[in-house]
């Protein structure tokens, strides 16, 4: 990643004029809560020190122009041509961009009165990763439109067009996690998220103070969110919630999951049991973070990927993988973040224990000849903010 200076210079280099400013967003970790989101239920996410750099500078016509570091073609699109049928005209990561404009023109902007925009990203999240690059990308975009447009839109609102940027214009069925983490995330802190009420609430990490840091490890095993396999999970969700008469699977406790067993089949019923446990999870972790510690929550992490794995099934061999060493090397709790199907495992990890787990993890892969991993350890940032 070139950073605001170099995005800037990437800009100037690409469009011939300098921008008017650089705007960024970090990807995330969710901690713990994993497909809760479209189950109305709780997620624990934070911002990590890796970002989504935009440069971006108003243009005389109503053209939005978007390019990047990392791909040689440049989009152009009208925005007043931006309508219900938008989305078929952008593909590829251009769609994030693009699709940010569409949706704050459904939420009521006037897209054929507002000042086209040159746009050029960089970045330095993973893509695929299970680190949310896409909604780094979109919340970059979206608090740069907000400004330049004078939108004044609060950041709730931003987090909705970048959730039905992600969701309607480019079509991957995800929740509001990533979106919500990347606008209202502060440092040092994970963002408690109800997503029913849209409440937030930021829970001290103390992971410095206790001695910890959260080790990544990026299998390399690529997913992509608007393929089947999600798409089927959060089905089998909204099948189990129609089942036993709720709303959602927030509304399901344990034990009533558990008397309503013989009412689903057998894939569906583990479906649910991984969403309702998980919800349970994210409320004791938030729990024990207030009265113990962030060195406490590591069985609950654990925990968490046994469910993944065993009952959402949405784990790979290279995730349980560097799971397991990630525990046998000093880790008091790991377990993969992320959509799944592939993407990153995170770990819980004493600093002194750092080089001795992503050694461990290295020499695994290498036994089982996995393609080495991408290792390195993230602390809780700052959310979407102006850089320049």
């Amino acid at each position: 990643m070139t950073g605001p200076g170099g995005v800037r210079a990437a800009f100037t280099e690409r469009f011939g004029a300098r921008p008017e400013g650089v705007w960024s967003a970090p990807g995330r970790v969710n901690l713990i809560g994993e497909h809760t989101d479209y189950n109305d239920g709780f997620v624990l996410p934070f911002a990590i020190d890796r970002r989504v750099v935009a440069a971006v500078r108003r243009r005389d016509d109503n053209v939005l122009r978007v390019a990047s570091t990392f791909a040689d073609e440049a989009v152009e699109v009208p925005l007043a041509g931006l309508g219900e049928s938008g989305a078929a005209r952008v593909s590829g990561w251009a769609g994030y961009l693009v699709g940010v404009a569409w949706a704050l023109g459904r939420q009521g902007v006037s897209l054929a009165d507002q000042q086209g925009l040159d746009i050029v990203i960089d970045s330095d999240v993973p893509v695929g990763a299970g680190l949310s690059s896409s909604a780094a990308i979109e919340c970059a975009v979206a608090v740069a439109m907000n400004d330049l447009w004078a939108l004044h839109l609060p950041l709730e609102s931003l987090v909705d067009a970048g959730h039905e940027a992600e969701n309607t214009f480019v079509g991957a069925p995800t929740g509001i996690l990533d979106q919500s983490a990347s606008l209202l995330a502060a440092r040092d802190h994970a963002v408690f998220l109800d997503c029913r009420s849209r409440h937030t609430e930021l829970i001290p990490l103390g992971l410095a103070d206790a001695g910890l840091t959260i080790t990544v490890i990026d299998t390399g095993v690529r997913h992509a969110h608007a393929d089947g396999a999600y798409r089927e999970r959060r089905a089998s969700c909204e099948q189990a919630a129609r089942l036993l008469g709720v709303a959602a699977l927030r509304d399901v406790t344990l034990d009533e999951l558990r008397r309503s067993r013989d009412r689903l089949d057998p894939v569906t019923f583990r479906r649910a049991r991984h969403i309702v446990t998980e919800n349970d999870r994210v409320l004791r972790t938030v729990d024990t973070l207030r009265h113990e510690g962030v060195a406490a929550i590591g069985d609950l992490l654990d925990a968490s990927h046994r469910s993944m794995r065993d009952d959402f099934e949405i784990s790979v061999p290279e995730l349980d993988l560097a799971v397991e060493t990630a525990q046998n090397f000093g880790a008091p709790g790991a377990r993969m973040t992320g959509g799944g199907f592939g993407g990153s495992a995170i770990a819980l990890t004493p600093r002194e224990a750092v080089s001795r787990v992503e050694a461990g993890i290295a020499g695994a892969f290498a036994e089982h000849g996995y393609t080495p991993p991408v290792i390195f350890t993230v602390t809780a940032d700052a959310g979407a903010r102006r850089d320049a």
